[in-house]
């Protein structure tokens, strides 16, 4: 048997995968007049390496794979090799004859949470190194004593390509020669504490192999040629606080399924999906996350993959073609982004180098309670820099136009779903979590500088002030925030029976109170159709009939109130059963009147608050809404005004009763005829066609703070839309 000596501790970390720095042991280095190369190879039968006078052969030092040559004449760097094993032989180059690749202001931005395109530098990266094409890997793992990529390129032996680490920053590296973009890879990491071995994904993973495996796979830059500069170009340019925002919120494994039942891909969903966003109406698409997830259930909530677009329905390339084809039909593109939490699968960030890393120590601080999860630690500059970099890779490699940050409440409360004694306090001793705080602000900051147009949108439940409004100003600086309070006392509202909706009159009157302290999405989301929530339709009172045209009525109440839109997919089908997110939507329902009159009304109601101005103009602003009467409380009727910057008027009518009100009389600003435009209660919707068809003229008689009025018939359940011809 072959042996070295035992007293060499060099090759003894080395074959016990122990050595911090395997650069000082493996690969070419002078020793006083000759040149020795190293290389541990503990599967290879025979070793060559390429000299100025040829092949030579590499001699077997030890038993455990080590080979050596030595000679006094250098050879040509990086050290050419071929390789033995098993019969088979193949040429490579000595992974540890490269030099590193990483600038030392790299690793210093890092450190400082400054590097935004981080990931540009970590992860695994097709590249040419010293003239030799290969792949070179770098992860942050700073409690490691030994890092080491395994693949299917090394049997997934960690002793074969340990890493080395460049000084105190916790940044391991290596370039490996030769790997191309079918290899799957993971990290091997042992603890320097515990002498613990992890396996683990890249948390810069590009793409990941198919579930339920979960190695990440070599994924060169995309090769998609985007068709949307001048998409972009307006988008940097456009005024969007004025324009309208009509979003159709979509989890894509469930929206429609193909003919087998199994996911449709990007692609298809390109030329199935937007065309239908087109004809509907609505401005932009939100997709639940997309980033890699391991549970379908989780809805990608629970990301794994925060650089990864999920291999459920194609390539990172197919979903930048979906992407592409929003933008050249008009349709803007947000993503739903979860920095709040990530979850404790073991092979991915959960104590990623066997240390709390990624997340804090301490449960108090660390875990989700509700959610079974872990939270980041934002008072880690590397950590907020892995965010920051996720946040700005979906943005630019993919050209989203805006980011819907989830659970914004839990990030900005220490005590969030926590009793006394179960959470710590700030170094105030306050509730506030100020290192997330600052983290958001950095969030918008480099959204809003570096992507002009981009939104960013808070899922924020809370009164915590100034979530919309700038940095500078003091605010957290999201572009608009999700507004919950409206949606749970409209949805509380809606589903008392209609007797006894006159003792919650104030459910939908006092919004107002608080509907311009920010830039407010009126959503009707995922999250109300699930978990026993029951589906929209089926949260309406009363028989079959009701029902509907309370859902209509909901919907008419949604669009002409001040503030953006968006509603989940199926809301616009009148699904009747909750969303089950291993099916698709119920598309045969609309083989029926009702609920394609459903379909009908979300269309036309689509197109109408796109047209006027006075339906979208002045979402955000209080002189783009005035009540006309929000007293009627005994009658359960509301109406108000709408106005556009230009001035102009559309009138709003809901009568939340289905008793039919003839002769209703209200006062208008403007003397002269007026035209009915929209009718909940049309015939075409799956309504009793009761309405104020052939117009409307004033009469000068004062009302409600006004000289002029009109005589005006309410549909039962039914709200309408007038306006001055």
């Amino acid at each position: 048997m072959l042996t070295k000596t035992k007293h060499d501790p060099q090759l003894s970390h080395i074959l016990n995968a122990r050595h911090h720095d395997p650069f000082a042991y493996l690969g070419l280095h002078q020793v006083q007049n000759q040149y020795v190369l190293r290389v541990f190879q503990p599967f290879a039968e025979k070793i060559w390496l390429q000299t100025t006078s040829g092949w030579e052969p590499l001699k077997l030092s030890h038993d455990a794979g080590l080979f050596e040559w030595k000679n006094s004449t250098p050879p040509p760097v990086p050290c050419r090799i071929k390789l033995e094993e098993q019969g088979h032989q193949w040429e490579t180059h000595d992974p540890y004859s490269f030099w590193t690749a990483l600038s030392p202001d790299e690793l210093y931005l890092f450190g400082e949470g400054r590097l935004k395109q981080a990931y540009r530098t970590f992860g695994a990266h097709l590249c040419e190194q010293q003239g030799v094409n290969g792949v070179r890997f770098v992860v942050w793992a700073p409690s490691a004593e030994r890092v080491s990529v395994i693949g299917n390129f090394n049997h997934w032996d960690g002793r074969i390509h340990q890493m080395r680490v460049h000084g105190s920053s916790g940044v391991w590296e290596l370039f490996i020669p030769g790997l191309t973009s079918s290899d799957l890879y993971k990290f091997e990491i042992r603890n320097r504490h515990s002498g613990q071995v992890l396996t683990k994904t890249d948390p810069y993973g590009f793409s990941f192999e198919a579930r339920p495996g979960t190695a990440a796979k070599i994924t060169g830059n995309g090769q998609h040629t985007w068709q949307d500069a001048q998409w972009l170009q307006q988008r940097a340019q456009a005024d969007w606080l004025h324009a309208p925002f009509n979003c159709y919120e979509v989890h894509l494994g469930s929206w429609r399924r193909n003919h087998e039942g199994g996911f449709l891909s990007y692609r298809e969903l390109a030329h199935e999906l937007v065309p239908y966003i087109q004809e509907m109406g609505y401005t932009h698409i939100e997709l639940l996350p997309v980033s890699e997830h391991p549970l379908n259930e989780s809805w990608g909530y629970q990301t794994t993959g925060y650089f990864a677009a999920t291999n459920r329905f194609g390539s990172p390339d197919d979903l930048r073609y979906f992407i592409d084809h929003c933008h050249q039909a008009g349709i803007g593109v947000i993503l739903d982004w979860v920095p709040g939490h990530f979850p404790k699968d073991d092979w991915a960030l959960a104590r990623f180098d066997g240390s709390a890393l990624f997340e804090h120590e301490d449960p108090r601080l660390g875990e989700h309670q509700d959610w079974g999860t872990y939270i980041f630690n934002y008072g880690r500059n590397e950590v907020r820099n892995f965010l920051l970099a996720s946040a700005h890779y979906w943005l630019s490699e993919f050209h989203i136009d805006g980011l819907r940050v989830d659970a914004v409440a839990s990030m900005l409360y220490l005590d969030y779903s926590r009793k006394a004694g179960e959470w710590l306090p700030n170094r105030h001793g306050g509730r506030e979590n100020l290192e997330a705080i600052d983290f958001l602000k950095q969030l918008n900051i480099m959204v809003h500088e570096d992507f002009p147009g981009a939104l960013t949108i808070a899922e924020e439940s809370t009164s915590w002030p100034m979530i919309s409004r700038p940095v500078y100003l003091g605010g957290l600086g999201f572009s608009m925030k999700w507004n919950m309070g409206w949606m749970n006392d409209t949805l509380a509202y809606i589903a008392h029976d209609p007797i006894h909706r006159r003792y919650y009159h104030d459910k939908l009157t006092f919004g107002q109170l608080y509907a311009y302290s920010e830039n407010f999405v009126l959503p009707f989301s995922h999250d109300e159709v699930v978990h026993g929530k029951r589906s929209l339709l089926d949260k309406m009172p009363g028989d079959a009939w009701q029902k509907f045209a309370n859902l209509r009525l909901l919907m008419t109440y949604q669009m002409t109130m001040s503030g953006k839109k968006l509603n989940f997919m199926g809301n616009e089908l009148a699904q009747g059963r909750e969303w089950n997110v291993n099916s698709s939507l119920d598309w045969q329902l609309l083989d029926l009147h009702w609920h394609q009159g459903v379909q009908h009304l979300n269309r036309d109601l689509s197109h109408l608050y796109r047209q006027l101005p006075a339906l979208h103009e002045l979402d955000f602003d209080p002189h783009g809404f005035e009540w006309i009467d929000c007293n009627d409380s005994d009658q359960s009727i509301l109406t108000y005004l709408r106005r556009g910057r230009d001035g102009s008027i559309v009138l709003v009518l809901l009568n939340f009763t289905p008793v039919l009100r003839s002769g209703y009389r209200i006062g208008v600003p403007y003397a002269g005829h007026y035209q009915e435009i929209f009718n909940s209660d049309a015939g075409c919707y799956g309504g009793s066609n009761q309405g104020n068809g052939e117009g409307l003229q004033t009469e000068p008689q004062a009302w409600m703070d006004h000289q002029q009025s009109l005589l005006v018939t309410l549909p039962p359940l039914g709200g309408i839309i007038i306006q001055p011809t």
